[in-house]
């Protein structure tokens, strides 16, 4: 089993992207583990590899938030194979994501650090909306939109269904679904019994689960749809061969599938032309979602697109640590959305900032850990919008349960930790959420940030001058100007509380003024 990936300066962002360079998107999916390869090409991506193996992730979920051990090793498996691959491969040029069925673990890191050893690379595990956006995108770079046009995607995965509406490269409605073509096998036809009573049953079940956004899917309207992943590829499949359609899917050919598919008695003597025997244990839980999915949002006709997750996260990536960076566009639109103070923001993010670069070489911090810090330091008033009382603890809980564009759940949790601790005490829950390869660069980033809003707790305009920080192990020595700091007797009060409230976050700080 290959060695855990490390906390070190190579997963520092890589410089920007040049013709030649690699690049490798891995999906672990419910149903299959996908991973991609690219290679920039006259500034295009270009696949050069394509690696797929069904995994079933969806089938160990035990109900209690557990996962099988034999599905478990299958996924280990997999996911050593798929880090062979990209071995080579820079850190900051790999990306990994898990959705739904990751999401419902009990205990994700029990699945994550083992898997993370295996495939020799950190995994994010993303949260359904996030998983609809990286789809839309993917799709969208596929099969380039009409200027002026509206399209509904619609995913549907082992473990969930995403409908996205969006224009261009741009999602405008992103919904998840616990519906995906594995776990409702599972859920309604467990014995392996079909019967069209029960069919009915379940539809019913399923069709009220998308009417929750129907009605403002209808309204919003779309001038294409098109579905993507493998139970959408393996239905228009179906209906070319049926002669029904030629490829795509329509609301006059879903009728006849489920007829041909409901004249066998169990799921092993479905008889479907075009139906590979890999899917077979699972189209019927696919083709129930997707019928649901056409009553409940009135469709007429889908198109089936090649891509999905894999390629829209090789995209997201290739936007990364740049000017596309969907990251720093969700930042700038919080701190609008709940009114940050823009000016005091960018004076704490220059001080945080002037503060990292000191300790980065001590630290061993790198630029992802540098990035998050300027993300935390421009939202960490995001709570006064709530209240002052606890505004730490208020913009704390916006920043982990929003759905926010771009962010992983596990960076989610990094940027509420910073902004949950920037004042006042550190209670031993803050971190408790945190991955064990991005706890300690998160506790002291979460020292520069303290500091850093310390220092401007007073808003001044000034500029700041001297200020020298070191780093030595989990200790931390400041030095400032002497006359700047006995001008501010609120500041000495402060500051001479901090090293007690620093002891929170296993650092020890020595003040010092020159």
């Amino acid at each position: 089993m290959r060695t855990p990936p490390r906390r070190s300066p190579a997963r520092a962002q890589a410089a920007p992207l040049r013709d030649g360079d690699l690049l490798a998107a891995l999906d672990l999916g419910s149903n299959s583990f996908h991973m991609v390869v690219a290679q920039r090409v006259l500034g295009q991506l270009r696949v050069v590899d394509r690696l797929r193996e069904t995994v079933r992730m969806a089938e160990g979920l035990d109900g209690f938030g557990g996962l099988a051990p034999d599905v478990r090793d299958r996924a280990l498996a997999c996911l050593e194979r798929f880090g062979q691959r990209v071995a080579e491969l820079p850190a900051p040029r790999i990306r990994a994501v898990a959705t739904n069925t990751v999401r419902q673990l009990r205990a994700p890191e029990r699945f994550l650090v083992p898997a993370e050893a295996a495939l020799g690379h950190a995994i994010e595990v993303i949260s359904g909306r996030e998983e609809a956006r990286l789809v839309y995108l993917g799709v969208a770079h596929a099969q380039p939109p009409k200027d002026g046009q509206l399209r509904l995607v619609i995913d549907i995965g082992g473990g969930s269904t995403e409908c996205i509406i969006g224009s261009g490269f741009d999602p405008i409605e992103r919904e998840s679904l616990q519906a995906g073509c594995v776990a409702s096998t599972r859920r309604f036809f467990a014995n392996g019994k079909l019967s069209r009573k029960r069919w009915n049953a379940a539809l019913t079940e399923v069709s009220a689960e998308f009417q929750q956004f129907a009605s403002t899917y209808r309204n919003l309207g779309w001038d294409e749809a098109i579905g993507s992943s493998g139970t959408n590829k393996a239905i228009g499949e179906i209906c070319a061969a049926m002669k029904l359609t030629k490829g795509a899917v329509t609301a006059e050919a879903l009728p006849q599938l489920r007829d041909r598919l409901l004249q066998a008695d169990r799921i092993e003597d479905i008889d479907l032309p075009g139906l590979s025997a890999e899917r077979k244990p699972i189209i019927a839980g696919g083709l129930l979602v997707l019928e649901a999915v056409f009553a409940a949002l009135g469709l007429q006709r889908m198109q089936v697109s090649k891509a999905a997750l894999r390629e829209g996260v090789l995209h997201d990536l290739a936007g990364r640590g740049g000017v596309d960076d969907p990251r720093e566009v969700s930042v700038a639109a919080l701190m609008q959305r709940y009114g940050v103070d823009a000016g005091q923001a960018r004076r704490v993010e220059a001080t945080a900032m002037r503060l990292f670069d000191q300790v980065a070489a001590d630290w061993g911090l790198g630029a992802d850990d540098r990035a998050m810090l300027a993300r935390a330091a421009r939202v960490h008033e995001l709570g006064l919008a709530i209240a002052h009382s606890g505004y730490h603890v208020h913009g704390a809980y916006i920043l982990e349960h929003s759905d926010i564009a771009g962010f992983s759940q596990q960076e989610q949790r990094v940027l509420a930790a910073l902004v949950r601790t920037h004042r006042r005490g550190v209670p031993k829950s803050a971190f408790e959420m945190i991955p064990d390869r991005l706890l300690a660069a998160t506790r002291r980033s979460a020292a520069l940030l303290r500091l850093a809003v310390l220092l401007h707790r007073s808003h001044e305009t000034d500029e700041m001058p001297l200020l020298r920080l070191g780093a030595a192990g989990e200790q931390l020595h400041l030095a400032l100007d002497r006359a700047w700091l006995q001008a501010r007797p609120l500041l000495r009060a402060d500051l001479e509380g901090e090293p007690e409230d620093m002891l929170g976050l296993g650092l020890t700080l020595q003040l010092a003024a020159e």
